[in-house]
C-alpha cells in the first residue's frame, strides 16, 4: 500500500504538533511521565522568580515552579504553584522563601518544619521575606560608602585647615622644627656610635661586671649556700618557746618593778623610804665630821699617850669644806 506524501506531512505535523507541546509543559516545569504533587505557596513579591524554577529542600531539587498568578485587582499577593515530582514529607509548619545566589539563579528554598502533620496535594505552604543576594550586598556597601564619605569630608576640612596654617611664618617654624631633628639624629648617632658612644661604653661596663659575676661564681655559690645553712638553721629553731621565755622573764621583771615602786618588799621600802635616806645621809655627817676632827685633833682621841699632851680644845661641829670638790675654798681658808 502506497502512502500519500500529504499522509506523510499530517502525520509529520501531529507529533511535532505533540512534540512541541510536551516540551513546552516541561519548560514550564510540568513534568511529562511522571506523578506530581501540587501545592501552593503565597509571596507578596516574586522579583527574579520564573516558571521552572527550581524547588529546593536541604540543597536538594523536589520540584519546579510551574506558574506564578496574581490573587487580586490590587496584587495584594501572588499565588506560586509547585509541582513535587519527590515522595516528601514535608510537615505544615514549613516555611517557604524566595532565594538568589550570587549568578542570579533565584529558586524556592523550603526551610522544613518539625511537626509531624504533612502537607498534601493541594495545601497551601506558608512564606516568608528574606532579602536577596544583591539586597545584603547593598545593605552592607551603603553604611561603608556613608563611613567613607564622611572621612573624605574630614580629609577635606583637615586639608583645608593645614594649607590656612602654612604661612611664611608657619614655614620658618618648620624649618627649625627640621633643623632641631637633624642636631638631636646626629647627636643620637654620636651617643649609639659603637666604639665612643655613650651606650658603647655601657655595655662594655655591663660585660666587664657580668665577667667580674663569673669569675666569682664559686664565691657567690658558697655565699648563697652559706646563708641558705644559717636560714635553715633559723628555721630550726623553736623561736615560740624561745618568745615565750622571753615573755615570761619581761613578766617577772614588770611584776618586780611594780613590787619596788609600790614599797613592797625590802628593796620597795629602802628605794622609796625618805626617813631611810635622810637617817643615811645624817650618819654619813657624823663620820665625815668625826673623821675631821680625828685628822685634826688626833690627841683628844689617844689621850695624850702617842702624840704628847691631851687635846681639850672643844670638838668639831660641823665639817670642813671639801677641799676636793671646792679646792678654791680650801685655799682661801
Amino acid at each position: 500500500m502506497k502512502i500519500s506524501n500529504e499522509t506523510k506531512i499530517g502525520a509529520l505535523t501531529a507529533v511535532a504538533i505533540t512534540l512541541l507541546i510536551l516540551g513546552f509543559n516541561f519548560l514550564k516545569g510540568k513534568p511529562m511521565f511522571e506523578k506530581n504533587t501540587k501545592i501552593y505557596a503565597v509571596f507578596r513579591a516574586v522579583e527574579g522568580l520564573g516558571a521552572s524554577n527550581p524547588v529546593v529542600i536541604n540543597g536538594l531539587q523536589v520540584g519546579t515552579v510551574y506558574k506564578m498568578q496574581e490573587i487580586d485587582e490590587n496584587l495584594s499577593g501572588i499565588v506560586v504553584t509547585m509541582n513535587l515530582n519527590k515522595e516528601i514529607n514535608i510537615p505544615r509548619n514549613s516555611v517557604a522563601t524566595i532565594s538568589t545566589n550570587i549568578l542570579g539563579s533565584t529558586s524556592i528554598n523550603v526551610k522544613l518544619g518539625n511537626g509531624s502533620d504533612y502537607l498534601a496535594d493541594g495545601d497551601t505552604l506558608a512564606t516568608a521575606y528574606t532579602p536577596g543576594f544583591l539586597d545584603q550586598v547593598k545593605n552592607s556597601i551603603d553604611p561603608a560608602l556613608l563611613r567613607v564619605n564622611s572621612a573624605l569630608q574630614s580629609l577635606d576640612s583637615l586639608i583645608k585647615v593645614i594649607g590656612s596654617a602654612f604661612d611664611p611664618a608657619a614655614k620658618k617654624n618648620f624649618q627649625a622644627i627640621l633643623a632641631n631633628l637633624a642636631t638631636t639624629t646626629a647627636s643620637l648617632n654620636s651617643l649609639l656610635n659603637v666604639q665612643t658612644g655613650l651606650a658603647a661604653k655601657t655595655l662594655e661596663n655591663a660585660a666587664a661586671f657580668s665577667g667580674n659575676l663569673k669569675k666569682n661564681n664559686d664565691t657567690i655559690t658558697q655565699i648563697l649556700s652559706n646563708f641558705k645553712t644559717v636560714s635553715g638553721k633559723f628555721a630550726r629553731l623553736d623561736m615560740d618557746k624561745t618568745l615565750t621565755k622571753f615573755q615570761d622573764a619581761v613578766g617577772s621583771l614588770n611584776t618586780t618593778l611594780t613590787k619596788i615602786n609600790s614599797n613592797e618588799g625590802s628593796l620597795g621600802m629602802l628605794i622609796n623610804d625618805k626617813r631611810l635616806y635622810n637617817n643615811l645621809n645624817a650618819t654619813t655627817n657624823s663620820l665625815n665630821i668625826l673623821l675631821q676632827d680625828f685628822r685634826i685633833h688626833p690627841r683628844r682621841y689617844t689621850g695624850g699617850l702617842v702624840f704628847g699632851k691631851k687635846d681639850k680644845s672643844p670638838p668639831l661641829m660641823s665639817p670642813l669644806p671639801d677641799s676636793v670638790n671646792n679646792p678654791t675654798d680650801s685655799k682661801r681658808q
